[in-house]
C-alpha cells in the first residue's frame, strides 16, 4: 500500500491510492479520502471527551459523483470522528484512462476496495463504524452491512437508491436487463438526464460556503448507463425488497417530495428529481429492524447538497440521530 498524500480537495483532505485486481479495461484502483478530527491538547485531562472519539465514518459516493463534501466530513471530525470517503474503482479520482466509467457488473465486486478502505484506516481497536452513503453508494453499503454485520455499528444513508424509479415493473424487467447484460453487457441506455439536477443544484448553491466541482468526475449530465451495470443495481434492488435483516440502527435521509425533471421548473430546487422519495422510503423499512426515516422539506437528492434551510434541517436532524445513537453506546 502506498503513502497518504495531499488532496484535491487542499486544506486537511489526505488521499491513498488503494491497488484492486486489474480487469479487462487494464489497472483498477480505488481511492481513499480522509480527513482526521484535531489532536486534543496534551494538558486536556481524560482524554478525547468529545461525543464521536471512538468513530470512524467510511462514506460511499453515488452515480456519476465522488467526494467533494469538505462540510460533511467537518461535520463529523468537529465531533471527534475520523472520516474516511472512497472514491470507487472507475469514478473520480480513482478514473484512469480507457476506462468505462464507474462500469461494474456486480455491487459484490466493490467489496474489495471497501476492505481495503477499512484496512487503510490504521488502529481500529475498540472503535465503531459507521457507514455513510448517497444514493447508489447507499444501495453499495447496505448491501454490504447486511453481508458484515459483526463489523458495522450504525448505518446512515442520504437518499440512498433502493428502488427503481419504476419499481412496479422492476420485477418484469429485470430478465430483459439480465439477457441484455449477459450478452452485450456494455450496450448503452438512452440518455435521460437533461442536466437540470446539476442545474438546480447550481440554482441553490451557497455564496457563503462553495464547493467546487470538477466537471470531469461529476459531469452536468449523469454517465452513461450500460446494461451490466443496470442489471448489477436492479440485483440490489431485489436483495433490499427481500430484506437485508442489517441489525445496526439505520437513518435514512430523504426529500419530502420528488420532482419529475421533463422539463426546468423551480420546483426542482426543493424536490429530488432523481428517485420517487415515497418508494424509497417503503423500501427503507426492509433494511433492518431499526430504521428511522427522516423526510426534509425542500430538500434536493443530496440533502447536503440543498439551499440553506433544508441543509441546514438535514444536519439538524442528523446531529438529533448520531447523538443518541452515541448516547446509547452504538
Amino acid at each position: 500500500m502506498g503513502e497518504w498524500v495531499a488532496d484535491v480537495l487542499g486544506d486537511e483532505f489526505e488521499q491513498l491510492t488503494l491497488p484492486l485486481e486489474p480487469d479487462a479495461e487494464g489497472e483498477v484502483v480505488a481511492t481513499l479520502v480522509r480527513a482526521l478530527p484535531d489532536a486534543v491538547p496534551w494538558w486536556h485531562l481524560g482524554g478525547d471527551r468529545r461525543l464521536l472519539a471512538d468513530v470512524d465514518v467510511l462514506y460511499v459516493h453515488g452515480w456519476s459523483d465522488y467526494f467533494f463534501q469538505k462540510r460533511l466530513a467537518r461535520f463529523w471530525t468537529s465531533r471527534g470522528a475520523r472520516f474516511f470517503a472512497l472514491d470507487l474503482r472507475k469514478y473520480g479520482r480513482s478514473l484512469r484512462p480507457g476506462q468505462t466509467p464507474g462500469f461494474i457488473t456486480d455491487l459484490a465486486e466493490y467489496d474489495a476496495e471497501i476492505e481495503a478502505a477499512l484496512a487503510a484506516r490504521g488502529e481500529a481497536t475498540g472503535r465503531r463504524l459507521v457507514l455513510l452513503g448517497h444514493s447508489t453508494g447507499g444501495l453499495v453499503l447496505s448491501l454490504w452491512a447486511s453481508r458484515h454485520p459483526e463489523q458495522v455499528h450504525a448505518v446512515i444513508l442520504n437518499s440512498p437508491w433502493l428502488e427503481f424509479q419504476l419499481g412496479a415493473a422492476r420485477t418484469a424487467i429485470a430478465p430483459m436487463v439480465g439477457l441484455q447484460a449477459r450478452w452485450w453487457p456494455k450496450d448503452a441506455a438512452p440518455q435521460v438526464d437533461l442536466g437540470f439536477y446539476t442545474r438546480a443544484q447550481n440554482e441553490v448553491a451557497d455564496p457563503d460556503d462553495p464547493m467546487e466541482v470538477d466537471l470531469a468526475w461529476r459531469p452536468e449530465q449523469a454517465m452513461i448507463v450500460h446494461a451490466a451495470w443496470l442489471h448489477a443495481i436492479l440485483q440490489g434492488h431485489r436483495a433490499v425488497s427481500s430484506g437485508l435483516g442489517i441489525p445496526a440502527p439505520v437513518c435514512v435521509l430523504l426529500s419530502a417530495r420528488t420532482a419529475v425533471p421533463t422539463r426546468w421548473s423551480e420546483e426542482l430546487t426543493r424536490a429530488d428529481s432523481v428517485l420517487v422519495v415515497d418508494d424509497i422510503a417503503r423500501a427503507a423499512l426492509k433494511l433492518g429492524s431499526s430504521v428511522t426515516v427522516e423526510r426534509i422539506d425542500g430538500a434536493l437528492h443530496d440533502v447536503f447538497l440543498s439551499r440553506r434551510e433544508a441543509r441546514q434541517d438535514a444536519y439538524a436532524r442528523l446531529e438529533r440521530w448520531v447523538t443518541g445513537w452515541a448516547a446509547s453506546g452504538g
